[in-house]
């Protein structure tokens, strides 16, 4: 009876594991087409996100010249301004809603936001996930490529299955492609580069072999 049981969870088992071979061989087999070529809008401009820095220049009050962080729940404070939203705009809109609160203190002031410290809202972001050397987010740049990104994060690791990889594109509805790092990485083939979108997730997977 105990050889019987035996029989019965060996099988068990050996069912789960030709499950979990055929899943592994379903997923590598999905296809996706590859990422454009050149995919960067040339109008894009820079979102303030929490993390960045703000250096507020109000012409001929040095001072309320000041620079100030954007804290995580996207607000700014500084003199005469309290409680300012700036997460999700640019720095010419922050710029007209600081002279519209100190327009109630200061005469036809005219204000100036630096950004520095270049952090930028998740929905902007590059993230890295999977098999490189230091998966991490990055903050978007206008013409920023896969090349870029790759050095950023210090290669792929001796487990990563480069030509596998895939990019997530939040822009294009969350659409995936396929993009070729062994070959760019490994081979140094430029053809494999291609050009970031602000939200691209570069997922990388780990070799079976």
């Amino acid at each position: 009876m105990s050889s019987l049981k035996s029989i019965f969870a060996q099988s068990r088992l050996l069912a789960a594991v030709f499950g979990l071979a055929y899943a592994l061989v379903g997923c590598s087999s999905v296809s996706h087409p590859p990422a454009p070529t050149s995919a960067s809008a040339q109008d894009y401009t820079y979102i303030i996100g929490p993390g960045d820095s703000l250096n507020i220049v109000v012409w001929r009050n040095p001072e309320l010249t000041t620079t100030v962080p954007v804290r995580p729940d996207g607000k700014i404070a500084t003199s005469l301004v309290d409680e300012l939203s700036v997460q999700g705009k640019t720095s010419v809109e922050v710029a007209r809603d600081v002279e519209k609160v100190l327009s109630k203190y200061v005469r036809d002031p005219v204000v100036t936001i630096l950004v520095t410290g270049f952090v930028g809202p998740y929905s902007e972001q590059i993230r890295v996930v999977g098999e490189a050397a230091r998966p991490q987010a990055l903050p978007f740049k206008l013409k920023m490529s896969l090349l870029d990104v790759m050095i950023a994060v210090g290669g792929l690791t001796d487990f990563a299955a480069g030509n596998r990889a895939t990019i997530l594109r939040g822009s294009d509805g969350n659409k995936q492609y396929s993009v070729r790092l062994q070959d760019l990485i490994k081979r140094g083939d430029m053809s494999a580069n291609v050009e970031m979108r602000p939200g691209d997730i570069l997922i990388i997977p780990q070799s079976y072999f």
